[in-house]
């Protein structure tokens, strides 16, 4: 499959599948003319990082599941690990929007939002 064929299927675009290529998360064979020629297991990796990065998972993260998910040996409780850990930097993500929403909901709902010039919402970003 060429670099256009292994987007349309996996769902990447041919610029994510190349920067996945350079940094060593998969690796064609070449053609004699250069061009990439990728296998269904290439495929297959393509589809799989994907589906984690829509999930959130690093690049780091990325590349110790695709390693975990090539390991028939591996133990469910590593992957589980990883999972885990990124699941409590979401938990984190959310918490850290929160406190951010209700600070700017406190600050519009003290905003008259008139023609004075004092600003509640100024004054709050300004650290007062």
């Amino acid at each position: 499959m060429n670099i256009g064929d292994v987007a349309e299927r996996s769902g990447l675009p041919p610029k994510t599948i190349r920067y996945y290529e350079d940094i060593g998360l998969v690796t064609p064979q070449r053609a004699a003319n250069g061009y990439r020629s990728f296998r269904d297991s290439d495929l297959h990796k393509l589809t799989f990082l994907g589906h984690a990065r829509s999930l959130g998972f690093s690049i780091e993260d990325c590349r110790a599941l695709l390693a975990l998910y090539e390991d028939e040996t591996r133990a469910s409780s590593d992957v589980k690990r990883i999972a885990q850990g990124h699941l409590t930097r979401i938990d984190q993500k959310i918490a850290d929007l929160a406190a951010m929403r209700e600070t700017l909901s406190h600050l519009v709902r003290e905003c008259a939002g008139d023609d004075r010039p004092d600003c509640p919402i100024l004054q709050g970003l300004e650290g007062n």
